[in-house]
């Protein structure tokens, strides 16, 4: 259904409770067209919000998520993780046999 006729159709509903609930609850014509404007003032200005929701979910929804774009971007950064780790455990070897080197030449000099 288009939002146009959606907005058409509630408004008819609208006026149609409005005029049951007018002649329910008021006494006099004044009530009865009272209560049938309001009524359907209501369920215009609601049909509104809605159909304005509905479109604004149904754009969020409508683009394509570029997966292979986001996959590339996934895999460098697993690359470049993978080097700077390399790096890391290289770096860590030589200042783990730097500090023995050096504990061994202090353990040579207390002699």
């Amino acid at each position: 259904m288009l939002g146009e006729n959606f907005v058409y159709f509630f408004t008819v509903q609208g006026f149609f409770v409005g005029i049951i609930f007018g002649i329910l609850k008021s006494m006099d014509a004044a009530g009865l067209l009272s209560y049938t404007f309001f009524i359907t003032t209501f369920f215009y200005l609601f049909s509104h919000i809605i159909i304005a929701m509905y479109y604004r979910t149904i754009a969020a929804k409508s683009y394509s998520f570029p997966k292979d774009a986001h996959e590339q971007n996934l895999d460098f950064f697993v690359k470049e993780i993978n080097k700077r780790e390399k790096l890391i455990d290289s770096a860590c070897k030589i200042t783990d046999a730097a500090m023995k080197m050096n504990s061994e030449d202090i353990a040579g000099q207390k002699l």
